[in-house]
Formats: structure tokens, sequence, C-alpha cells
């Protein structure tokens, strides 16, 4: 395995998803991965429209600090809202409430460090937080008990604790799947060009997707090993690990409708990638997404595709503009129709909202919505509704409507 120089990223939370040595600055992003078809040929959604003819606009609701996740809840309207300090806060509307938890004093904020991902159990009753720890910020995943519209502070139980060897390339987006299971992403564990070796050893947690189940505690730990996982026995890699060759996997999500799922993965300073684990294969189960062997669909540093790497649906050339992909969500909503089926993204450097819409494994369209911009947009949010909401680094809570 190789061990590149290791330069550690000194840019605080560069879309909490360090680029590498060399982050470029926005521009002319222009996919190197793209498949060219006429509106006619586009195999559209009912009440979708080719992403060319859609104007988009983000309209602000709210202002929080320094917001970097937004989740639903089950049995009600109200959106939560992390804050990277350490908080979690309830979204009424445009009413940002009082924080329901405060770890703050728990959180380290350095570099790409903080509270970066929250999630609720499909019954809304569990709370589970994703966090940099302090003072070292290795990796922690906490489950509350949700008490009526309150986190019952005393319950917390520590799900995951893994050591992080840098300050970047932390990952820390959490979901549930549709599966039920909790998925948790960690990059490679920071510095440059992996130099632990991480991504490519299934038997490290970090460089992974992980998932587990939260409800089950068996033995030490406070989580069961779903038994579909591809090393659930132990034999071939960590029985956590669902996938494996991601270097710093900058939000994922699964589609509400097909459950298909979209890693953003950042790349070390050439390409920025998006990635397609189609349900139909497995989603996702015991892929190896090629980092560091691959950046992109580009041998890095000497390396080759592994002999079972899976390539990115789509990938954007650094070099022509952006440093950092924020991933999104599948668009399900009602209130956008022509919108339907289209997976939207953004570059934390560039900051307009991109879409995609694939089929078949490959790109069918890509286009860049110019009138949905925004600053230091570093993650997104959907609601049960399907409406999907963007949250910027400045504080911006931004929900995505029809308009230019």
């Amino acid at each position: 395995m190789r061990r590149a120089a290791a330069l550690v990223c000194l840019v605080a939370l560069s879309g909490a998803a360090c680029g590498g040595d060399d982050d470029g600055g926005g521009g002319d992003l222009s996919a190197t991965t793209t498949t060219t078809l006429s509106d006619a040929d586009l195999p559209l959604e009912q009440g979708a429209q080719p992403l060319a003819t859609i104007e988009l606009t983000l309209t602000e609701v709210a202002q929080a600090d320094s917001p970097t996740a937004l989740a639903p809840r089950a049995g009600t309207s109200t959106l939560y809202v992390a804050e990277r300090p350490g908080r979690v806060r309830p979204l009424d509307g445009d009413d940002l409430g009082d924080p329901v938890l405060d770890i703050s004093d728990d959180v380290v904020t350095d570099v790409e460090q903080g509270l970066l991902g929250i999630a609720f159990s499909p019954d809304g009753g569990t709370l589970y937080v994703s966090y940099s720890l302090a003072p070292d910020g290795d990796t922690r995943v906490d489950a509350y008990t949700m008490s009526g519209d309150e986190v019952d502070t005393g319950s917390r139980r520590e799900l995951l604790a893994v050591e992080q060897p840098y300050a970047n390339h932390n990952g820390g987006d959490i979901a549930v799947g549709p599966d039920g299971f909790l998925y948790i992403g960690l990059g490679d564990g920071g510095s440059a060009g992996d130099p632990e070796g991480n991504a490519q050893d299934t038997d490290a947690l970090l460089g992974k997707l992980l998932r587990i189940d939260p409800t089950a505690p068996s033995g030490d730990a406070e989580y069961g090993i779903p038994e579909d996982n591809p090393f659930a026995d132990g034999q071939g890699g960590a029985p956590e690990v669902w996938l494996y060759g991601v270097r710093n996997p900058w939000r994922f999500s699964f589609d509400a409708d097909t459950g298909d799922l979209w890693i953003a993965d950042v790349g070390q300073n050439a390409f920025e990638e998006v990635d397609l684990l189609p349900a139909a294969d497995g989603a996702g189960r015991g892929a190896n997404l090629g980092w560091n062997e691959m950046e992109g669909a580009h041998p890095y540093e000497g390396g080759s595709n592994p002999p079972d790497g899976v390539l990115p649906v789509f990938e954007y050339d650094r070099s022509r503009g952006g440093c950092s992909v924020t991933g999104g969500y599948v668009y399900r909503g009602a209130a956008i129709p022509e919108l339907t089926g289209a997976y939207l993204f953004t570059d934390y450097c560039a900051g307009q909202l991109r879409g995609l819409r694939a089929a078949d494994g490959e790109v069918t369209e890509e286009h860049t919505f110019e009138s949905a911009e925004g600053s230091e947009l570093v993650s997104f949010g959907q609601d049960a509704e399907g409406e999907l909401y963007v949250l910027s680094l400045d504080g911006a809570i931004s929900r995505i409507e029809a308009g230019g």
C-alpha cells in the first residue's frame, strides 16, 4: 500500500470535507462523465421535466450557529438541526427553538471536527448523534431516548467509538436506512493520500460506510451486527463494515422511493465524485469504491482500479473549479414535480446547486442551477414530505423551491 506524505489539512471544516493538498476555488464545474441525451430520449419519471428547463431558488427559513445536519422525526412536522459546536435545535417552520440537546462541552471543532450528524430511529423515539469528542477529536456515535419533544439527557448510550489519527476526513454523517439499521460514514482518518492505508483495509473502520443495529446490543457492544453485513462473521473484514474504499464520504443518502444509495466522496486534489449503489444490486453491500488506488475514475499515484472496484457514476475535474463535493438527496417531494427523481448536490467552494439523473448506471442528465447559489454549503436535509433543504456554515438554513 502506498504511503502519501502526511500533510494535515489546515482548512477549518472546508465543507467539513477537506479536499487535500490543493483545494481549488469556485468556478465552472464541468462534468467529466456525462451521457448526453436529447429531451425526447430522457428516461424521465412521471411529472418530471429535463433539468435544464427547471429553475430553482434557495429561500432562507432560519439562521443557526454553523448548521451541519438536518433531520425529520416521525410523528411531527418539526425538523431538528445540528449545530457544529454541539447543539441540536428544533425547527418549526421558520422558528428555530432552544436546544433540546447541548453537548458542546464534549465536542471539539478544530479543522473538520464538530457535531457532524444526527438521525432519528424510525419511530422517532431515539436520537442518534455523531460528533468529534473533545479533546482528541475521536469519533463518537451516541443514542439518546426522546421524552416527548425533549431529549432525555440522562439516557445517553455510547454506541460507537473510533479513534481518529488526524483532524480531517472524519466523515461523520449518519442515517437510518430503509432497513431500519444505522449507517455511519467515516473518512480514511485524514492527512493526505490515506497514509494509514485505512480505506482498502477491510479490518479497519475508517474509510468505510458502517452498518449496525443500535437496538440489539451484543456482548460488550451497544449494538448488534445485521446478519447480512458482508463480513458479519468477522471473516475477511470488520463485522460493522458495509462498504469500503472511501476517502471522505461527505453526505450520503438513500432514495426514499427506490432505496438506492448515493454517496458524495471528496477527492484528494483532482476529482470530486458521486457514487450510486442501486438497491437492486444490494445498495453497496461489500462494495469497494476504490480509494486510495483510485481518485474518482482515475488511478491515484500509480494505483489501479481494484478487480472489484466500483467507479463513480459522476465526477468533476477540480482544475475547472470547486474544492469539496457536498452530497444531497434524490428529490421526492410534491412542491416541484418537474424535479422528481433528480439527485441534488453542490460543492462547498462553488456554491451552486447541481442535479443529476441516472439510468442503468450512467448519468443521463447533469445541470447546474445557477439561480440557486449560496456560500459554504455544507449539508442537505430532507423533511417528511420529501422537500429538501440546504445548510450553510455561515448560518443559513434554506428550503429549495421552484423559481429563479
